[in-house]
């Protein structure tokens, strides 16, 4: 159990979730449910929508951030649409309460500095929401990798098309956890892109096929959609030594090793325990909060895979407008 769990009710953080919906919905949830943690109370527009959460995890529900900060919090998650991200975290920063940001960061990557630049100045913990790394089978690939020479890596992320989904495409919504997977488990800085992209029935890009490379030479692949009837999130790496297969819905993770001349191998499924990511995710906010060092995911990092996102989409729109002449690279 974690130091953040064993804090007893006089020392209990007050945080509050701003933003209702169905992320931060489960953001209070289980807040709700951490000891030494007082969920101080949810914030959303929506009169409705507020006032049932509230009503489920039994804390008060506020019109806006301003009332939440009014009744006092120590720290706050930000689960509100992106484009209002850098408002509210700047706000809360300024006054020396510590933000979690729900992916992506920010609308931009401007913003996204100048949500770190104002958490900095202020000197409170920022950290960014990437729940896919609390993931138990992401978190066993990582295991499995280290001090691993990494050949490539392959990430499969789709599925139908969500309605909630408005405002943004497949990249920002869905193959931004994947850069940011790519980057964590190779240490390493995205250097080239060579995005595919596609409308094929909603107003955004709706498949996206994005191909890397890392500085320190790893290929990697994404593969994107809201196009395929069912969920399904895969990865495989391959290393010098092992190869590795991990399904990230069902937590299954088979490590294929000891490849011999005549083709034959030998294959293992690795111990994946079960945790509820975002509850690890939050605990782990928590923890830095306490302890006051780096956040399991900061807010560089997290405007670092931001950014690489929205290269893939402009390198796209600048292909598609330019006359075809062949194959194009984006060098970064």
């Amino acid at each position: 159990m974690s130091e953040a769990e064993n804090v007893g009710a006089d020392g209990a953080l007050r945080i509050g979730v701003i933003g209702v919906g169905v992320m931060g919905s489960n953001h209070a949830r289980v807040l709700s449910e951490l000891s030494g943690v007082e969920l101080a109370g949810v914030v959303d527009p929506d009169r409705k929508q507020r006032e049932l959460v509230a009503r489920r995890v039994g804390c008060p529900a506020f019109v806006d951030f301003e009332a939440l900060i009014a009744r006092g919090v120590d720290a706050v998650t930000i689960a509100a649409p992106t484009h209002l991200h850098r408002d509210i975290a700047i706000a809360c920063a300024s006054r020396g309460i510590h933000v979690l940001v729900e992916k992506p960061i920010a609308s931009t990557i401007e913003e996204g500095r100048e949500i770190v630049a104002a958490a900095s100045r202020a000197g409170v913990t920022l950290m960014a929401g990437h729940v896919e790394r609390f993931n138990p089978a992401v978190e066993s690939i990582k295991r499995a990798i280290k001090g691993q020479h990494i050949l490539s890596i392959a990430i499969t992320r789709v599925g139908p098309f969500p309605p909630r989904m408005s405002n943004v495409g497949v990249v920002i919504d869905l193959a931004v956890h994947d850069i940011d997977l790519i980057r964590w488990f190779t240490g390493s800085e995205i250097v080239e892109i060579q995005p595919q992209t596609s409308s094929a029935v909603a107003e955004r890009e709706d498949i996206a096929l994005l191909q890397f490379r890392t500085a320190s030479g790893v290929l990697a692949h994404i593969n994107t959609n809201w196009l395929t009837p069912f969920k399904a999130r895969n990865i495989h790496v391959a290393t010098r030594d092992k190869y590795l297969i991990a399904d990230l819905l069902t937590l299954q993770v088979t490590e294929c090793f000891g490849f011999q001349p005549d083709g034959s191998y030998s294959m293992r499924h690795l111990s994946v325990g079960y945790a509820e990511p975002l509850r690890a995710e939050l605990v782990a906010f928590i923890d830095a909060i306490r302890t006051g060092e780096k956040p399991a995911v900061t807010g560089d990092e997290a405007v670092a895979s931001l950014e690489i996102a929205i290269r893939c989409l402009t390198a796209r729109t600048a292909q598609s407008s330019a006359p075809r002449k062949g194959p194009r690279r984006v060098v970064g």
